[in-house]
């Protein structure tokens, strides 16, 4: 099958690789119709993790199951299933708390596995045909009738539609209540869109991309610019000097300033500044172990300056991780069919899965217009 591999820093290739398997009894096979090119992936493709060469890529994954081990028995062949970006086995202590982020049985002695991820475990990606599905049953969410009228909406249930809402979740945002999220990527605006779904009286979303922030304006958000002016005095101006009931971080450790440097502490310790005194923070944007590549001398080995006086006197509270995706694609699929929530407003490019090298290419520049790509491995 053609598949998108990782070759070295900003290289990838579209090659033939062996197909999948079906390894073991609870395994399902899935026939790759939409995966997206996540922000997540561009710090690999960037050579920013120790992502090994000739890997598959690929964690947001739609697709139609083609083959299924002798022990499923929920999902059935012809079914069209969105994959979670977590592999969760379902059955040990936090997947049956609905922590499936945190699984402890994929990768034996760590909590977590991904599909072509750098350190989460040795599974391939789904940017290529074919797709192994672990644990079918649990991780397949089987998708209603409109599943190929709606698939550019249902694919977003990977990852980014329900990291966004994790966002949002991590820092307990009720209704009526005011939000800042920092980053307008992919993950930032479905954050945002997500603010906006659960009634949040305003949402502010800081950027510099004025594409991504124009979207951000699409759905009822208040942009800022801060490569105009600076992002804390703006929000600060617009809350009357109290700044936000919550916040969200999903840019991470890659975070620039207006000048373009890097800074990993930038956009957190915004969010302290910006965020009213007792209030809460929500932190879903990467942030890793050790970063040897890094300018900063502190994130070389996962470490920022953070701004903990600031933060312990006006009692903040933080939650941080990557999203539980079981814990929210289910009712946010029921969102999309009912037409009550359309995510893929973002999907700025559809292409075939050939093209991938360019689509990687342009996204991570941040070209003008390439917000969310999603590729076609058949057709």
């Amino acid at each position: 099958m053609k598949a998108v591999i990782y070759n070295g820093p900003r290289d990838i290739q579209v090659v033939n690789v062996p197909d999948p398997q079906i390894e073991q009894p609870t395994d399902v096979l899935v026939k790759i119709t939409s995966t997206n090119i996540c922000g997540s992936d561009l710090h690999m493709y960037e050579g920013r993790t120790d992502i090994e060469k000739g890997r598959v890529l690929g964690h947001e994954n739609l697709g139609e199951v083609v083959e299924i081990g002798k022990a499923v028995y929920r999902i059935k062949v012809g079914d069209k299933v969105c994959l979670p970006f977590n592999i969760g086995c379902g059955f040990c202590r936090n997947c049956e708390k609905g922590l499936t982020g945190a699984c402890l049985t994929m990768v034996p002695g760590q909590a977590g596995a991904a599909y072509g991820f750098a350190d989460m475990g040795p599974f391939q990606g789904g940017q290529a045909q074919y797709l192994r599905v672990p644990f079918g049953d649990f991780n397949c969410l089987k998708l209603p009738e409109d599943a190929t009228e709606k698939e550019d909406d249902y694919v977003m249930l990977a990852d980014i539609f329900p990291t966004g809402w994790h966002a949002t979740r991590l820092a307990n945002l009720m209704p009526g209540e005011s939000i800042a999220i920092y980053g307008a990527g992919p993950v930032g605006l479905m954050a945002a869109y997500s603010a906006m779904i659960q009634g949040a009286r305003q949402v502010i979303v800081v950027d510099r991309h004025k594409d991504r922030l124009k979207l951000a304006e699409q759905i009822g958000a208040i942009a800022v610019n801060d490569a105009e002016h600076d992002p804390v005095e703006q929000i600060m101006e617009l809350t009357n000097g109290r700044g936000t009931d919550k916040g969200c971080e999903c840019v991470g450790w890659q975070c620039h300033d207006h000048g373009g440097k890097e800074i990993p502490n930038l956009t957190m310790n915004n969010l302290v500044s910006t965020t009213r005194a007792t209030g809460q923070i929500g932190v879903v944007g990467v942030f890793v172990p050790q970063d040897p590549k890094s300018p900063d001398d502190l994130m070389k080995h996962g470490q920022i300056a953070f701004d903990i006086g600031n933060f312990f006197f006006k009692g903040l509270r933080m939650g941080s991780g990557q999203a539980n995706v079981k814990a929210y694609n289910r009712e946010l699929r029921d969102l999309i069919h009912a037409e009550r929530a359309k995510p893929s407003f973002l999907v700025s490019h559809r292409l075939p899965l050939e093209k991938a090298p360019d689509a990687y290419k342009n996204f991570d520049e941040r070209r003008q217009g390439w917000t969310k790509v999603i590729l076609k491995p058949n057709g």
